[in-house]
């Protein structure tokens, strides 16, 4: 507010950030960069005061506008975490052991399903030259695409990742039944997770029974062509040769697009803005126009001056025309907007 000395209401948001329109379910913006910002909603249309209608013979008028309201709107917001490859599985994996081996990340760890209750992100610096954001997603069960287990608030951080460790539970009865139905999980909540590139890891390699399933895990990966790996993330066996393995995948994918904001309001051409619709609602008359209302709402109805400048807009725009043609007569209430009005022919002096 305050014309020109007015600021622009500005509200922070991590980058990751997803605006949608709460009521039309639009998508606003999706902001992936720093100082990257969008225009989510437009300030009113200010108002000019008595000295812009000043001419040679009416140097001091009495007409001024009023300024316009701005607009309004509810958002939704989303944050999907900006990392370049996830660990996904089923909950108690190792996923959350194996981001605080080879990060600085320190989340919680515990034995029991569903300790990780908010998505964790680490930094694995493979060399000098080489490092990656890492992903730790808590753990989806089955229909976690509907929301079991919070699914399908976690799944959505898996779609800014290039690429996935899917780590199996090398504890588990039927490992690769685990992965089916993750991977399942994935296909039901977007089709493009799945499709996303894999590289699947038996952990828990310290125990006999993971070595026991190892032989059999790797044999069907490879024969239906998925990369595979065995690791201990608790004794660090294997995990190096992960990370390396997968910054080369890193380093052949291509690299993620960073989308751009998609919705920026524009000022409407002048010809929209004078487009109107009439409607007749019992004896009441109303008149439907973007630009016709706001110059209703702009007018100041205690100054004879401005009241005879709308009437004009009204002539100018074909307004009246319309009114009469349509049947308005003498006295029948005219609605524009929020303004009721009274018709009465217009005879300019």
């Amino acid at each position: 507010m305050q014309g020109r000395r007015g600021k622009e209401l500005l509200i922070e948001v991590p980058p990751g950030t997803v605006a949608y329109d709460a009521d039309s379910g639009e998508l606003l913006a999706d902001l992936t960069e720093p100082e990257q910002r969008v225009l989510v909603a437009q300030g009113g249309r200010g108002g000019r005061g008595n000295a812009a209608f000043a001419t040679p013979t009416n140097q001091s008028p009495r007409l001024a506008e009023k300024g316009l309201p701005g607009q309004e709107r509810w958002l939704r917001l989303e944050l999907k975490l900006l990392a370049d490859v996830g660990i996904i599985g089923l909950p108690n994996g190792g996923k959350s052991t194996l981001l605080s081996v080879v990060s600085r990340a320190r989340p919680k760890i515990a034995d029991y399903p569903f300790t990780t209750l908010h998505p964790n992100l680490g930094v694995v610096s493979f060399d000098d030259y080489t490092s990656f954001v890492l992903a730790d997603i808590p753990g989806l069960i089955e229909g976690a695409h509907q929301g079991a287990g919070l699914g399908d608030k976690f799944l959505r951080h898996v779609e800014r990742t290039r690429l996935l460790i899917h780590l199996l539970d090398g504890a588990s009865v039927h490992p690769l039944a685990d992965l089916e139905q993750i991977n399942r999980e994935l296909a039901l909540f977007n089709e493009q997770l799945a499709a996303k590139p894999q590289i699947v890891v038996l952990n828990k390699m310290d125990l006999p029974q993971a070595r026991e399933k190892w032989p059999e895990v790797k044999a069907a990966l490879q024969e239906l062509g998925q990369e595979t790996m065995c690791i201990s993330a608790i004794t660090g066996q294997g995990v190096r040769e992960l990370m390396g393995r997968v910054a080369q995948r890193l380093a052949e994918l291509p690299q993620a697009e960073r989308a751009t904001p998609i919705k920026v309001f524009r000022p409407r051409p002048r010809d929209a803005e004078k487009s109107f619709t009439i409607e007749r609602r019992g004896e009441k008359w109303v008149v439907h126009g973007e630009g016709i209302e706001r110059v209703a709402l702009q007018t100041d109805w205690r100054y004879h001056e401005a009241v005879e400048r709308f009437q004009r807009i009204l002539e100018g725009w074909g307004i009246s025309q319309a009114l009469e043609e349509a049947g308005v007569a003498e006295g029948d209430t005219v609605y524009i907007g929020e303004i009721e009005l009274v018709w009465q022919p217009f005879e300019e002096v």
